[in-house]
């Protein structure tokens, strides 16, 4: 198994107690923000996809590719 590297990020107190409440019991404040992330990542996704089902954006067809 790969050694886990710990980093710590600061936070203000009013953020720790924000993450406090939305963070599961038993889960890991590492399991909390990969899905934080994961859910940005899906948000940011449907955006792009909103954007090129709209025309807009600098997009090409995949036969143009």
């Amino acid at each position: 198994m790969a050694q886990m590297m710990t980093k710590r990020i600061p936070v203000s107190e009013d953020r720790w107690k924000q993450l406090g409440r939305i963070k599961e019991a038993g889960q890991t404040y590492d399991e909390l923000l990969g899905e934080l992330v994961q859910a940005h990542n899906r948000r940011e996704l449907a955006s792009f996809a909103q954007a090129a089902r709209a025309g807009k954006g600098n997009w090409r067809k995949l036969e143009d590719v």
